[in-house]
């Protein structure tokens, strides 16, 4: 079976729905880009207006967990909303790590909204060139 973004309109749909039905603390799923090249395993994040004090990184057991909370800004102020899509409240996304990644050699990086996680790939499972010999 594969996965639309027809499919991914209609699981957004109902996820807005049920939150607004919801009560408690609310979540969003941040955008993200995940891909590997030849150097590591990269995840990309887009986090716009959050301080990057709010976002925790950890990577353990072959997960890597990002965690934060952007706050609701207009908390308190009389207004009548005709459009809000940008996500506010607490967030979490895991993905599992290929296990030819180096998770202790991690490194994050925040700029201009995006935070930037990469992993390095294991020395063995770096592609080698391998030299042909001529006779």
């Amino acid at each position: 079976m594969t996965y639309t973004p027809f499919d991914a309109q209609i699981d957004q749909f109902f996820n807005d729905a049920l939150r607004t039905v919801s009560s408690g603390s609310r979540t969003w799923k941040p955008a993200t880009n995940v891909y590997e090249d030849e150097h590591g395993f990269h995840v990309e994040v887009a986090l716009p207006g959050l301080d990057s004090k709010s976002i925790e990184i950890v990577a353990e057991d072959g997960v890597l967990t990002l965690k934060g909370e952007r706050k609701n800004g207009a908390e308190g102020q009389d207004r009548t909303w005709l459009l809000r899509e940008m996500g506010w409240g607490s967030f979490s996304r895991s993905f599992s790590l290929p296990t030819y990644v180096e998770q202790s050699q991690a490194k994050a990086a925040y700029k201009d909204g995006i935070l930037s996680v990469t992993l390095p790939k294991r020395e063995e499972a770096k592609p080698r060139r391998i030299d042909v010999a001529v006779q």
